[in-house]
Protein backbone atom coordinates (compact mmCIF):
# COMPACT_ATOMS: atom_id res chain seq x y z
CA UNK A 1 0.00 0.00 0.00
CA UNK A 2 1.22 3.35 -0.44
CA UNK A 3 2.26 5.78 2.18
CA UNK A 4 -0.42 8.74 2.19
CA UNK A 5 0.81 11.42 0.18
CA UNK A 6 2.43 14.50 2.67
CA UNK A 7 0.23 17.64 3.48
CA UNK A 8 2.20 20.89 2.96
CA UNK A 9 1.51 23.79 5.64
CA UNK A 10 2.61 27.12 4.64
CA UNK A 11 3.11 28.34 8.22
CA UNK A 12 5.02 31.88 7.56
CA UNK A 13 6.70 33.28 10.11
CA UNK A 14 6.61 31.35 13.10
CA UNK A 15 8.16 31.74 16.66
CA UNK A 16 10.40 28.79 17.25
CA UNK A 17 9.19 27.89 20.68
CA UNK A 18 6.02 27.69 19.44
CA UNK A 19 6.34 25.56 16.40
CA UNK A 20 8.51 22.75 18.53
CA UNK A 21 5.99 22.82 20.59
CA UNK A 22 3.24 21.49 17.85
CA UNK A 23 5.92 19.92 16.26
CA UNK A 24 5.87 17.58 19.18
CA UNK A 25 1.97 18.07 20.13
CA UNK A 26 1.79 16.44 16.88
CA UNK A 27 4.46 13.74 17.06
CA UNK A 28 3.17 12.28 20.38
CA UNK A 29 -0.74 12.45 18.77
CA UNK A 30 0.21 10.68 15.59
CA UNK A 31 -1.32 7.74 14.55
CA UNK A 32 -0.22 5.11 11.72
CA UNK A 33 -3.10 6.21 9.75
CA UNK A 34 -1.33 9.97 10.22
CA UNK A 35 -0.19 11.71 7.30
CA UNK A 36 2.96 12.99 7.01
CA UNK A 37 3.31 16.59 6.63
CA UNK A 38 6.25 19.42 5.67
CA UNK A 39 6.14 22.52 7.20
CA UNK A 40 7.22 25.35 5.75
CA UNK A 41 8.04 28.35 7.63
CA UNK A 42 10.52 31.37 8.60
CA UNK A 43 11.55 32.21 12.34
CA UNK A 44 12.03 35.23 14.33
CA UNK A 45 15.47 35.53 15.08
CA UNK A 46 16.89 32.63 17.50
CA UNK A 47 19.93 30.81 18.24
CA UNK A 48 19.20 27.00 18.72
CA UNK A 49 21.36 24.71 20.31
CA UNK A 50 21.38 20.69 19.75
CA UNK A 51 21.42 18.04 21.76
CA UNK A 52 25.29 17.44 21.37
CA UNK A 53 25.50 21.20 21.78
CA UNK A 54 28.38 22.91 23.71
CA UNK A 55 28.42 26.73 24.73
CA UNK A 56 31.77 27.59 23.93
CA UNK A 57 30.53 27.29 20.15
CA UNK A 58 28.37 30.80 21.37
CA UNK A 59 31.11 33.29 20.80
CA UNK A 60 29.00 36.55 21.69
CA UNK A 61 26.12 36.91 24.29
CA UNK A 62 25.62 40.66 23.53
CA UNK A 63 23.37 40.34 20.71
CA UNK A 64 20.00 40.30 22.41
CA UNK A 65 19.27 37.05 20.04
CA UNK A 66 17.61 34.39 22.37
CA UNK A 67 19.08 30.93 21.99
CA UNK A 68 17.08 28.34 23.03
CA UNK A 69 18.25 24.38 23.80
CA UNK A 70 16.34 22.23 21.44
CA UNK A 71 16.05 18.57 21.16
CA UNK A 72 17.39 18.14 17.49
CA UNK A 73 20.66 16.94 16.88
CA UNK A 74 23.92 18.35 15.91
CA UNK A 75 25.14 21.99 17.36
CA UNK A 76 24.03 25.30 17.19
CA UNK A 77 22.80 27.40 14.40
CA UNK A 78 21.25 30.56 13.61
CA UNK A 79 17.24 30.59 12.12
CA UNK A 80 15.90 34.37 11.21
CA UNK A 81 13.65 35.83 8.96
CA UNK A 82 14.79 34.76 5.09
CA UNK A 83 15.58 31.86 6.13
CA UNK A 84 13.45 29.10 4.65
CA UNK A 85 12.48 26.01 6.25
CA UNK A 86 11.21 22.73 6.05
CA UNK A 87 9.91 20.54 8.88
CA UNK A 88 9.59 17.10 8.46
CA UNK A 89 6.89 14.73 10.22
CA UNK A 90 7.62 11.96 9.32
CA UNK A 91 6.49 8.19 9.93
CA UNK A 92 10.02 6.81 8.88
CA UNK A 93 9.07 3.29 9.34
CA UNK A 94 6.37 3.39 6.55
CA UNK A 95 8.42 5.41 4.59
CA UNK A 96 11.45 2.17 4.90
CA UNK A 97 14.01 4.72 5.37
CA UNK A 98 16.85 4.88 7.47
CA UNK A 99 18.01 8.20 9.57
CA UNK A 100 21.22 8.00 7.43
CA UNK A 101 18.97 7.67 4.12
CA UNK A 102 16.94 10.70 5.37
CA UNK A 103 19.38 12.97 5.90
CA UNK A 104 21.03 12.47 2.62
CA UNK A 105 17.37 12.97 0.87
CA UNK A 106 17.08 16.23 2.54
CA UNK A 107 20.89 17.14 1.21
CA UNK A 108 20.11 16.27 -2.29
CA UNK A 109 16.59 17.83 -2.23
CA UNK A 110 18.48 21.03 -1.98
CA UNK A 111 21.19 20.17 -4.25
CA UNK A 112 18.62 19.53 -7.09
CA UNK A 113 16.88 22.54 -6.24
CA UNK A 114 20.63 24.55 -6.27
CA UNK A 115 21.46 22.72 -9.41
CA UNK A 116 17.93 23.90 -11.76
CA UNK A 117 20.02 27.39 -11.24
CA UNK A 118 23.10 25.83 -12.30
CA UNK A 119 24.77 26.07 -9.20
CA UNK A 120 26.72 23.32 -8.10
CA UNK A 121 26.35 22.27 -4.14
CA UNK A 122 27.77 19.39 -2.46
CA UNK A 123 27.24 17.31 1.30
CA UNK A 124 30.06 16.07 3.02
CA UNK A 125 29.66 12.90 5.11
CA UNK A 126 31.22 14.24 8.20
CA UNK A 127 29.25 17.66 8.42
CA UNK A 128 25.57 17.43 7.51
CA UNK A 129 24.10 19.86 5.62
CA UNK A 130 24.74 21.49 1.92
CA UNK A 131 27.66 23.82 0.99
CA UNK A 132 28.57 26.05 -2.25
CA UNK A 133 32.38 26.30 -2.75
CA UNK A 134 32.76 25.41 0.83
CA UNK A 135 30.40 28.40 2.36
CA UNK A 136 27.46 26.52 4.38
CA UNK A 137 23.88 27.50 2.28
CA UNK A 138 21.72 24.86 4.29
CA UNK A 139 21.89 22.99 7.64
CA UNK A 140 19.62 20.43 9.03
CA UNK A 141 19.16 18.30 12.12
CA UNK A 142 16.43 15.43 13.14
CA UNK A 143 14.66 13.94 16.05
CA UNK A 144 13.56 10.72 15.78
CA UNK A 145 11.10 9.18 18.40
CA UNK A 146 9.08 5.82 18.03
CA UNK A 147 9.86 5.49 14.28
CA UNK A 148 8.57 8.99 13.59
CA UNK A 149 10.88 12.03 12.97
CA UNK A 150 10.60 16.16 13.34
CA UNK A 151 12.38 19.27 12.97
CA UNK A 152 14.45 19.26 9.42
CA UNK A 153 16.56 21.68 7.08
CA UNK A 154 17.24 25.32 6.54
CA UNK A 155 17.96 27.05 3.33
CA UNK A 156 19.52 30.59 3.70
CA UNK A 157 17.80 32.69 0.74
CA UNK A 158 17.41 36.34 1.75
CA UNK A 159 18.39 37.20 5.11
CA UNK A 160 20.96 38.82 7.72
CA UNK A 161 23.95 36.67 7.87
CA UNK A 162 25.68 39.00 11.26
CA UNK A 163 24.43 36.72 13.51
CA UNK A 164 26.19 33.28 12.17
CA UNK A 165 29.76 35.17 12.85
CA UNK A 166 28.20 35.35 16.68
CA UNK A 167 28.66 31.44 16.82
CA UNK A 168 30.48 28.38 15.23
CA UNK A 169 28.40 27.42 12.68
CA UNK A 170 26.98 23.55 13.46
CA UNK A 171 30.27 23.63 16.02
CA UNK A 172 32.89 24.32 12.81
CA UNK A 173 34.94 27.44 13.91
CA UNK A 174 35.23 30.27 10.93
CA UNK A 175 32.89 28.42 9.00
CA UNK A 176 31.47 30.96 6.07
CA UNK A 177 27.55 31.19 5.50
CA UNK A 178 25.89 31.78 1.98
CA UNK A 179 22.38 31.76 0.11
CA UNK A 180 20.91 32.10 -2.51
CA UNK A 181 20.79 36.03 -3.19
CA UNK A 182 24.05 35.89 -2.61
CA UNK A 183 24.85 33.28 -5.38
CA UNK A 184 22.55 35.41 -8.12
CA UNK A 185 19.05 33.57 -7.34
CA UNK A 186 16.26 36.09 -7.79
CA UNK A 187 13.42 33.63 -7.59
CA UNK A 188 12.19 34.13 -3.70
CA UNK A 189 10.91 32.56 -0.44
CA UNK A 190 7.60 31.30 -2.32
CA UNK A 191 8.81 30.20 -5.25
CA UNK A 192 11.64 28.38 -3.78
CA UNK A 193 9.65 26.95 -0.92
CA UNK A 194 7.45 25.29 -3.41
CA UNK A 195 10.11 23.66 -4.88
CA UNK A 196 11.64 22.49 -2.22
CA UNK A 197 8.57 20.90 -1.04
CA UNK A 198 8.70 18.99 -4.15
CA UNK A 199 12.12 17.80 -4.48
CA UNK A 200 11.66 16.31 -0.92
CA UNK A 201 8.75 14.60 -1.87
CA UNK A 202 10.03 13.43 -4.84
CA UNK A 203 13.11 11.79 -2.54
CA UNK A 204 11.16 10.61 -0.06
CA UNK A 205 8.80 9.27 -1.96
CA UNK A 206 11.61 7.46 -4.52
CA UNK A 207 13.98 7.40 -1.81
CA UNK A 208 17.92 7.46 -2.77
CA UNK A 209 18.47 7.61 -6.84
CA UNK A 210 22.50 7.92 -5.81
CA UNK A 211 24.97 8.93 -3.82
CA UNK A 212 26.58 10.92 -6.68
CA UNK A 213 26.94 13.75 -4.92
CA UNK A 214 28.90 13.12 -1.74
CA UNK A 215 32.08 15.51 -1.21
Amino acid sequence: MDPPSCIIKKLGLSDYQATWQAMKDFTEHRTTASCDEIWLLQHLPVFTQGIAGKPEHLLNNNHGIPVIKTDRGGQITYHGPGQLIAYLLLDIRRLKIGVRELVRCMENAVIDLLETYRIQAFNHIEAPGVYVNNAKIASLGLKIKKNYCYHGIALNVDMDLTPFSFINPCGYRNLQVTQTKNLGITDGMEILSIKLANYLQEKLLKGLSSDHHDH
